[in-house]
């Protein structure tokens, strides 16, 4: 009995025919274009990591901000 893994279910959901090949062994001849994709990917994922490390940061930066105007604003009524 063999282990059926994520990545296996996700070609065949894909592509049934690529399921295939890979089951029998047969490796893609395209492999400078599926690194070229790899890589894109991975650009791509530090791109949305980063973005979301930036919008933390604005919303820290704003809220500071808003908490120094409160300050700011309290030392002037007293």
């Amino acid at each position: 009995m063999s282990t059926i893994r994520a990545s296996e279910i996700g070609t065949y959901l894909f592509c049934q025919r690529a399921w295939w090949y890979q089951k029998k062994g047969y490796t893609p001849s395209n492999q400078n274009e599926l690194a070229s994709g790899t890589r894109i990917h991975v650009h791509h994922t530090r791109q949305v990591l980063l973005s979301g490390c930036l919008r933390t940061l604005a919303y820290l930066t704003f809220l500071i901000a808003i908490i120094l105007f409160a300050i700011y604003l309290t030392g002037k009524l007293i």
